[in-house]
């Protein structure tokens, strides 16, 4: 056998006996695979308070009542417009059946200087059982 081909025989032999053995000819304590981190968790998706609570009976009475009054013209869900939101209402208030009361009273009473000073209209033909049904709805939209 040549030399050449006798040199190519051990280096093989070699190689494979390093591999077989787990042996990379280096000290050192790295791992030799190749590892991927997991893939980093997607953010969870926030999702509006009404897509939270669009089955929650409450919640189907207070948008029906809502939209058969003028809030709309005033309040959103989770958006100030002339009124305060009624997820800023919810964070203010818990949802006690005193303060389901007291604010009934002023949705139909009225009010002024809670949320500023530009008043909340009366809303006197509105039924006190509607209007604290209203008032529950909103104390539900918690974040």
């Amino acid at each position: 056998m040549n030399l050449n081909l006798k040199l190519s025989l051990a280096l093989i032999a070699g190689s494979m006996m390093a591999v077989s053995c787990g042996g990379s000819g280096s000290s050192s304590s790295e791992s030799t695979s190749s590892t991927t981190p997991p893939p980093a968790p997607e953010p969870a998706q926030e999702i509006s308070l009404e897509e939270k609570y669009k089955d929650d009976p409450v919640f189907i009475r207070g948008v029906e009542l809502m939209k058969q009054n003028d809030c709309p013209s005033c309040h959103m869900i989770e958006r100030k417009i002339v009124g305060p939101s009624y997820a800023d209402v919810a964070a203010k208030y818990e949802s006690t059946d005193e303060n389901v009361e007291m604010l009934a009273g002023r949705v139909i009473a009225g009010n002024v200087g809670v949320w500023g000073e530009i008043p909340m209209p009366a809303h006197p033909a509105l039924a006190k059982e509607d209007a604290e049904d209203m008032v529950r709805y909103v104390l539900l939209l918690k974040k």
